[in-house]
């Protein structure tokens, strides 16, 4: 088996957390570094670096290392514009960040950069959220990654650490009626989301794009 490295921006989050569960627990993965704020436990294959987007260089200098061991890079960044406190510093998060993850990806010669973006992404939208996920998208597009996966999930299903009040509400409402709804607005369980990137970065030729229908049961399905 052909071991690799991961690199996971948003290791905390939602997305993040379970991805981290299953890349610790891939075993084609010798390695699983965790971007995060506030360190975390280290053990095994997993390690933490500090969330310094303005120096990745600095803080993943050592990540890549001499061996020519295939790198994949996770992108789960994310916030709300109530989180963030403004539209500045949801746009510093979920572009700013999100970009600079992408540029380090591309210098570090990332074999793929799997990235969860929103469904309604759009560059050209009027909403302020849709609007700054697609400009991302639209500009990791043209860093030249030499593989590009795109994540548009529904509303996240799981349990957060933060309080989102309109998210808890809306998941109050559409749980119940879960299998009624279309799948390509069914709320996606975080790890069913953390599965489709795991999947995404096992596979020989992944898709760009990756709609939320296509994500439900993926954790089933990893096997």
């Amino acid at each position: 088996m052909v071991h690799k490295k991961a690199v996971v921006a948003g290791s905390t989050g939602l997305i993040g957390s379970r991805l981290i569960e299953l890349l610790v627990a891939a075993p084609e993965y010798s390695l699983v570094v965790a971007l995060a704020r506030r360190p975390i436990a280290a053990s095994g294959k997993l390690q933490w670096r500090a969330a310094e987007f303005e120096r990745l260089e600095e803080v993943l200098g050592d990540v890549r290392g001499s061996e020519p061991v295939p790198l994949d890079v996770f992108c789960c960044l994310g916030t709300t514009i109530k989180v963030a406190g403004s539209e500045d510093a949801f746009r510093r998060v979920d572009f700013d960040y999100v970009v600079r993850t992408g540029r380090w990806a591309r210098g570090a010669n990332a074999r793929r950069f799997i990235v969860v973006s929103a469904l309604g992404a759009d560059a050209a939208s009027r909403v302020f959220y849709n609007r700054v996920k697609g400009e991302a998208e639209q500009a990791l597009g043209a860093l030249g990654l030499p593989s590009l996966v795109v994540l548009r999930p529904s509303l996240l299903d799981g349990e957060r650490k933060e309080v989102r009040p309109g998210e808890r509400l809306a998941l109050k409402f559409t749980r119940p009626i879960r299998g009624l709804l279309p799948k390509s607005i069914r709320p996606v369980r975080d790890i069913d989301v953390a599965a489709t990137m795991l999947a995404a970065a096992r596979a020989d030729r992944a898709p760009l794009l990756v709609e939320s229908a296509r994500m439900h049961e993926a954790a089933a399905q990893l096997g």
